[in-house]
């Protein structure tokens, strides 16, 4: 881990967070892991990786999450477990594939709380990308055809829910600027731009 450095992104909706992510992945020749640690965890588990994904949306479906949070201790259940395969232990199997990655290898993170699961590494840095509304409605238009109505309802839904599933998992709030080293506008940066800001504070915080 002596010369692992770990970017973790989180992001707005619209806000170019993760092709800031892949941008900046390829400038630092490293891995880039998105839903592909889903993957990794079912392998690591021997759950099937559908409840991974199922869980995500159940958890970021739930009116609970508001309400409660379970946030992440490290703790994983073994298979004799009655739940084993809850949503608890599910994102705990991906905090654990995180957590060794972190371990053992140089690379860009989106999403999943990593930034709360790596909270105690020194090798990290931890971004959030945000962008005004009307920056995200022209982005998100880009990938959806659907009315003016829709996308904004999407865009506050999916926002909503990210934020709902990071407060679930750790107790914070996921748009408190405390939680990150580097926050980002990528209307005012663009999304090149951002990528240099992000290497930028790498050569000055680990040189």
């Amino acid at each position: 881990m002596e010369n692992n450095i770990v970017i973790t992104i989180a992001r707005q909706y619209g806000s170019g967070g993760k092709t800031i992510g892949k941008m900046l992945a390829e400038r630092m020749q490293v891995p880039f892991y998105d839903k592909e640690l889903m993957r990794l965890a079912s392998d690591e588990s021997g759950i099937n990786e559908t409840l991974f994904a199922g869980s995500d949306e159940k958890v970021k479906n739930s009116l609970l999450h508001s309400i409660v949070k379970n946030v992440y201790s490290g703790e994983l259940l073994t298979p004799d477990s009655d739940d084993f395969t809850s949503s608890d232990n599910l994102f705990n199997y991906q905090a654990k594939i995180i957590r060794e990655l972190a371990n053992r290898e140089s690379c860009v993170i989106i999403g999943r709380c990593a930034d709360y699961v790596l909270k105690e590494y020194d090798n990290v840095l931890s971004v959030f990308v945000h962008a005004p509304h009307d920056f995200c409605m022209e982005q998100a238009a880009k990938k959806h055809s659907i009315s003016e109505r829709e996308l904004e309802k999407l865009i506050a839904k999916t926002d909503r829910q990210r934020a709902g599933y990071y407060k679930y998992h750790t107790g914070r709030d996921w748009t408190d600027a405390r939680n990150y080293d580097l926050c980002l506008d990528s209307s005012k940066l663009g999304f090149e731009r951002c990528v240099e800001e992000i290497l930028a504070y790498i050569k000055v915080r680990f040189a």
